[in-house]
């Protein structure tokens, strides 16, 4: 029994002796917590050897440790105090070296550049540090790239529609000129052009406020449960004036009754967008065909034109706003803004807009959500 009390007593000791150790050892930790991690690991390992010599020294006074055990113990405790600092010394600079050489990598990427993680080995935290640093930095390179195309479509938009505008006004210009003067030969041929240069005009407004709405993220959308099959026929019906004018057949054999939830007015512009693209892409005699069906991913939608394909180089920016091709510097090819405005209203109704070259043509796919049973 009384051996366990012994016990007790010096544990009692030696942790009132440890723990006032600690307390100062944590108010020296405040005091020093904006300096370096060396000094950190330094006043830790000092803490630790201090805090046995407390214990040691408590002990001690209580009579449980003679004279010459003491001094054992103390010179034990000196020699491991003079390892504990010099492994924390060792280890605080290694650390710290790694987190220069992570800083300044970080430093470089932050300047613009590439993240290069650095060579030498680290702790598995800094290797975090260094993985999430590496895809940041591929994110933001990503986003760098997305801006700088934006930024090209952007310049291509105003240079074409800036032509696109000119034409047509000058045009106006000179049709107004010659009746006021009197000098028209067939006023009315005059007023019918003039009257279809205006909704030209009035049409490319309207393109770039609807797809300011898509870009602003503010365009209204009223969904209802619709059938594909009314709204591709629909669509055919308002295209095919268009259609015997360029000799070219449409074809929607292939279009299930497949209900959707969307936008009407909405889903019917995209497939007006897409069917007059296609049609004017397609010469004489050729065909454009239109098909929808289910699909594990939702409802896919597909209008296959004649246009020859697309070259590979550009397939990645058919929707671009401002975009055309190297073959659609006419007028009546339109702004670019067709696509472009697919793109945004599919995917307001979280869809996706594609595109991929087939044997003789290419072929256009907008995939929507199946509607709720």
């Amino acid at each position: 029994m009384t051996d366990v009390r012994d016990t007790l007593l010096i544990a009692l000791y030696a942790f009132l002796g440890a723990a006032a150790t600690g307390v100062a050892g944590a108010a020296v930790l405040r005091l020093v917590r904006r300096r370096s991690l060396i000094t950190h690991l330094a006043v830790v390992a000092a803490v630790g050897v201090v805090a046995m010599l407390a214990g040691t020294m408590a002990v001690a006074q209580a009579m449980f440790l003679s004279s010459h055990d003491l001094r054992v113990v103390t010179t034990v405790v000196a020699m491991a105090a003079v390892v504990s600092l010099v492994t924390a010394l060792l280890l605080g600079r290694w650390v710290v070296a790694r987190s220069r050489e992570l800083a300044d990598a970080a430093r470089h990427f932050g300047d613009g550049g590439a993240f290069a993680a650095p060579a030498a080995p680290a702790t598995a935290e800094l290797d975090a540090v260094s993985r999430e640093l590496a895809a940041t930095s591929a994110r933001l390179a990503a986003s760098r790239e997305r801006e700088r195309a934006l930024e090209t479509s952007r310049r291509e938009l105003v240079a074409w529609i800036s032509h696109d505008l000119r034409t047509p006004l000058a045009g106006l210009r000179a049709m107004s000129e010659a009746l006021e003067d009197g000098v028209a030969a067939d006023p009315d041929r005059y007023l019918k052009q003039m009257r279809t240069e205006v909704e030209r005009l009035n049409d490319m407004v309207g393109d770039l406020f609807e797809l300011s709405r898509i870009h602003a993220g503010t365009l209204p959308l009223s969904p209802a449960r619709i059938s594909l099959y009314d709204l591709v026929g629909d669509a055919l019906a308002g295209v095919g004036p268009l259609a015997r004018e360029h000799g070219v057949r449409l074809v929607g054999d292939g279009v299930e009754r497949v209900p959707v939830e969307v936008d009407g007015k909405e889903m019917s512009r995209v497939l007006a967008n897409l069917l007059v693209n296609a049609i004017r892409r397609t010469p004489a005699d050729g065909t454009v065909a239109i098909a929808a069906e289910r699909a594990p991913e939702g409802v896919v939608l597909s209008v296959t034109d004649g246009c020859g394909g697309i070259p590979e180089e550009d397939l990645p920016r058919v929707f671009d706003t401002g975009w055309r091709g190297t073959d659609a510097r006419t007028p009546p090819a339109g702004a670019g803004l067709g696509l472009a405005i697919v793109r945004g209203i599919v995917e307001a109704h979280q869809g996706r807009a594609t595109v991929r070259n087939i044997p003789g043509g290419c072929r256009f796919e907008v995939t929507l959500p199946a509607a709720k049973a």
